[in-house]
């Protein structure tokens, strides 16, 4: 049994998961504030308004208002990363594993959308130190995508001339379903992902039987 008794001024398990669950209202209601109103047009006091919480109450989580979004830039990039690392750790061909690769990164663009948008929209906003941590993850992830278009260019099943400017397509694509998706459409999250998973074959100029 995990005791909840004080020693040397640390704060108990109780303690912890109320700040814990504190500091998650506070991500949530940023996540949405700067999603409707921009990350400049959202003040600290509408993030806290939208958590219930006292303005005061931010920063004893929250150092900053950029601190928010670099901790959700942060994790929304890492969750894309490990996306893509699950869609190439599948034991397939070439040519199976792009078209998957290309569905889950779009599909989870349509899913978290609102997630998405912030993150692409609102990278300029970060301080430089924060911006290259997310840069880096970004450029870990476009190198996934190349070594995936790399190895059907080397099994020559696909037919391009630039590697990484298909690449940049790719992820482009999938990135832009975040700015027009809205749930209840004519098409799910798993659909529009196959759909894309399909035209990243043609690109790669690929007949896309498999």
């Amino acid at each position: 049994m995990i005791s909840t008794t004080r020693t040397s001024g640390s704060p108990t398990p109780r303690a912890n998961a109320r700040g814990e669950r504190a500091r998650l209202r506070l991500l949530d209601a940023a996540l949405s504030a700067f999603a409707t109103q921009g990350f400049h047009g959202t003040s600290t006091r509408d993030i806290a308004e939208a958590a219930a919480m006292s303005p005061a109450a931010v920063y004893v989580h929250y150092r900053t208002k950029e601190e928010l979004l670099f901790q959700l830039s942060l994790h929304g990039h890492r969750e894309i990363r490990r996306v893509v690392e699950t869609a190439l750790g599948r034991p397939e061909p070439p040519a199976a594993r792009l078209r998957g690769l290309v569905a889950d990164y779009t599909a989870w663009h349509a899913r978290s959308h609102v997630q998405a948008r912030v993150l692409q929209y609102e990278f300029a906003a970060l301080l430089p130190e924060h911006a290259e941590q997310i840069a880096a993850i970004r450029g870990a992830i476009e190198a996934m995508f190349q070594g995936a278009i790399t190895d059907g260019v080397d099994a020559g099943i696909f037919r391009i001339d630039d590697v990484k400017m298909t690449s940049l397509a790719l992820l482009s694509l999938g990135i832009d379903v975040a700015r027009w998706f809205r749930p209840g459409g004519a098409r799910s999250p798993d659909e529009i992902g196959n759909y894309y998973g399909e035209i990243a074959l043609r690109v790669c100029g690929h007949p896309g039987d498999l």
